[in-house]
């Protein structure tokens, strides 16, 4: 993306709905320009395009999600990549950064990606080196993750030396919280299978308490976020064991 769509994404994530004319003054360039940034991000899945502009999806559906604080998303999606050795096997999670996060592993090779995330599978269609396995499960169709007993045997039969999974709440008593009961279920499994667990998450999550618990910070391995966690909770993380990467 160029400096101008990433501002296209931020002003559909303040507004919601946007349309050609607006970006074209905006940007100062020409609806014909618009009009291409904006298939080009329907078809990188950020955005819905309508007759005449864009808007953004359900609350729930990762494509909206993916434009809320995208910037910080991005350069923790990156770190993350970073982390990411050749020819080895990860399990990516749901959530908006991990999406992101698979567009950044594109030019990877030789890399096992194993995911329980429909949309996260489908964004790996481009990437012709990674061998990609799509655990089976009830589908949920706003969130596009599948859970349940099945994907629970799936994931007791294949092995991963990494995962990388969303959060959708922090505190220090309730440790980190998802708002789908179903899914933090899967992900709790997702954890006890892991060698190692990255917690990928905005700092807009912490201090916030959801539905159901996924885990305690003793149960992973690191978290990458962005310098806007608080201090409290950067200090009470750290002495529970977890390195933190800040960026």
């Amino acid at each position: 993306m160029n400096k101008r769509q990433r501002k296209i994404i931020d002003t559909l994530s303040s507004n919601e709905k946007t349309n050609v004319k607006d970006l074209a003054g905006r940007f100062d360039v020409s609806a014909v320009t618009i009009r291409q940034d904006l298939d080009y991000l329907e078809e990188e899945g950020f955005l819905k395009r309508v007759h005449g502009g864009a808007i953004l999806q359900n609350a729930d559906d990762i494509s909206k999600r993916l434009v809320m604080n995208y910037e910080k998303k991005l350069a923790i999606a990156r770190k993350a990549a970073s982390l990411v050795n050749q020819d080895e096997t990860i399990l990516i999670e749901s959530g908006s950064t991990n999406a992101i996060l698979v567009k950044e592993l594109e030019s990877r090779t030789n890399v096992n990606i194993i995911t329980t995330n429909v949309f996260i599978a489908r964004e790996l269609k481009k990437n012709d080196h990674a061998n990609i396995i799509l655990l089976g499960g009830s589908y949920q169709h706003e969130s596009e993750s599948v859970v349940g007993r099945l994907t629970r045997l799936c994931l007791e039969n294949v092995n991963f030396s990494k995962a990388f999974i969303g959060v959708d709440g922090y505190t220090g008593d309730t440790g980190f919280t998802s708002t789908d009961m179903m899914r933090a279920e899967i992900s709790s499994l997702i954890v006890k299978r892991s060698p190692e667990v990255f917690v990928l998450t905005d700092s807009s999550k912490f201090g916030k308490v959801q539905l159901a618990r996924l885990f305690y910070p003793e149960e992973i391995s690191c978290l990458i976020t962005d310098s806007g966690i608080p201090d409290r909770d950067k200090a009470d993380l750290e002495g529970r064991g977890v390195r933190i990467y800040i960026v």
